[in-house]
């Protein structure tokens, strides 16, 4: 099965790097979802939280980012922003 390979890039360095199923990212105009396969784009990212599945049935990778940029080519997606937190459960 297809896969994306994936990079998240803060200002102060690498935040994650890794195969995945699916990427999901706040662009400037909506909600942005990227499966492999997904057509060349460059978009504007808001401040959101940025989700990376890696396995069907796994939970979801999660950061709460400031803005930045998301490239999407090739089954490539390079996700830039300023600074990415990681989101984590309270229970």
């Amino acid at each position: 099965m297809a896969q994306l390979e994936v990079d998240i890039v803060a200002a102060d360095g690498k935040v994650w790097s890794g195969a995945a199923r699916q990427v999901s990212a706040p662009a400037a105009d909506g909600g942005m979802g990227i499966l492999p396969g997904h057509t060349p784009v460059l978009a504007v990212l808001r401040a959101g939280e940025v989700r990376v599945t890696e396995h069907a049935g796994s939970p979801a990778l999660r950061w709460t980012v400031d803005g930045g940029f998301l490239s999407v080519d090739s089954d490539q997606v390079t996700i830039v922003v300023d600074d990415a937190q990681p989101v984590t459960e309270s229970h």
